[in-house]
């Protein structure tokens, strides 16, 4: 905790990119409760709140190879500040949808939310080994991703108990008001003489005129480097019935366990805690971990995520199904925050955007296919049943993974990432 609040206090363009997330994310979560029980109270269906998360998944989808060539291209900066600009018309947006008895509204309004989102949190990817130094990179991952998390509790538990108080509209509201915060603490970041466009060659007029030629370029890095891909393949395969775990919890907390949106809300705070806790323990096991024992702690902790996960979907009572989310979640947090560290060290400047982007649109295109399959399986199997299915899809890329380190296909890359006038990662010491 004591480096944590020492970054803060030292990185000014850190504490404000921390500073906008936190108020933005809050907000995100507040958005998120108020749809999902705005969805599933008034029509206690999961096809309803698939529909709802199909409408988030498939711009993400569409949007992410055009996000990435842009971040890529531009100043990241001014990037980020007009999506935060974007998000928070939208999410003002909402509040028409409250006394509204059809879905279509939230479906269209979702749907623009998530058209503007990649170029905000690709480019958040992107910019952060930019604003950290040397000695500060770990620790910035570690607390940019349980921030999140924490976040994602707070905002989760609040969110939930001032829906069911206050009413859907000031939870609408405050969102719009969050992303206005963020962009004001995006726009005080200061790289004098450098700024914050990606380094990159003289574009021709093919490039210009044909930025798919770029994307291409951006995939073919990805490829030649295998550790790149292995991470791609796990996210593709958590993916898998991650989407359908999304659907799940609006329907646990509203439907099984008939809580409300305070259920709903609590299951999600569970969810971050676990998050949290998670992302401390990566904190702490990064440095100390070698490569080959960093690829052997990703299939325990896939192992621990879907195993718990089961768990969750089966246990009768509230107060187990509370601890075994968390406990699913804790093995999230700690691959999420080593994956990212491993990848902040490997990726040059100039590929950082095309990645990130590239990487959350295809995990948001097989989401949107699970999350299509749980609203429709929702129709004829209970949620229970689904559950399980997602948590052993998700456990099952342990297996993948496990594979392809145990066969040597995931050689230690080249840390192409490491710039002396940017950041500088020191070699992790072998367990």
């Amino acid at each position: 905790m004591k480096a944590f609040g020492r970054l803060l206090r030292d990185n000014p363009n850190y504490r404000s990119l921390w500073t906008g997330q936190v108020v933005s994310e809050i907000g995100d979560h507040f958005n998120n409760i108020a749809v999902f029980s705005l969805a599933v109270g008034a029509t206690k269906s999961g096809l309803v709140v698939s529909g709802v998360m199909l409408a988030r998944a498939i711009p993400a989808m569409l949007i992410g190879p055009a996000a990435g060539v842009v971040l890529d291209r531009f100043n990241r900066k001014t990037i980020m500040i007009a999506s935060d600009l974007i998000r928070a018309a939208v999410a003002a947006l909402f509040i028409l949808t409250v006394h509204r008895h059809d879905s279509w509204l939230l479906y269209l309004f979702s749907g623009l939310l998530m058209v503007a989102s990649p170029f905000f949190t690709a480019g958040r990817s992107a910019i952060l080994p930019t604003v950290a130094t040397a000695d500060e990179l770990h620790t910035a991952n570690s607390l940019t991703q349980t921030t999140g998390w924490t976040t994602l509790t707070i905002g989760t538990f609040l969110g939930g108990a001032s829906v069911a108080a206050l009413g859907y509209e000031w939870a609408f509201a405050a969102n719009a008001a969050s992303f206005l915060v963020s962009a004001f603490c995006i726009s005080r970041l200061a790289r004098p003489g450098i700024g914050f466009r990606p380094p990159r060659r003289a574009l021709d007029q093919t490039q210009v005129v044909r930025p798919w030629h770029e994307y291409k370029e951006g995939l073919r890095y990805m490829k030649s480097v295998p550790l790149i891909l292995g991470l791609l393949m796990i996210n593709i395969g958590w993916a898998t019935g991650g989407g359908a775990a999304q659907i799940l919890f609006s329907l646990f907390g509203e439907v099984v366990f008939n809580r409300g949106p305070n259920g709903l809300g609590v299951v999600w705070g569970c969810a971050g805690i676990g998050l949290l806790c998670g992302g401390a323990l990566a904190y702490t096991l990064g440095p100390r971990l070698s490569f080959t024992n960093y690829k052997r702690a990703i299939v325990i902790c896939y192992i621990v995520h879907g195993g718990a996960y089961i768990l969750f979907s089966q246990a009768q009572h509230f107060g187990w199904a509370l601890v075994f989310i968390a406990l699913s979640r804790a093995g999230v947090g700690v691959s999420s925050v080593l994956n990212m560290s491993q990848l902040l060290r490997i990726i040059p400047n100039n590929f950082r955007g095309r990645v990130f982007a590239t990487m959350e649109s295809l995990q948001w295109s097989i989401m949107m296919l699970s999350m299509a399959a749980a609203g429709v399986a929702s129709q004829y199997y209970s949620p229970r049943a689904i559950g399980a299915v997602a948590g052993a899809l998700s456990s099952s890329t342990a297996l993948f993974w496990g594979w392809a380190h145990f066969t040597g296909r995931l050689p230690e890359p080249v840390r192409a990432g490491v710039d002396p006038a940017e950041v500088e990662v020191h070699d992790e010491p072998r367990a």
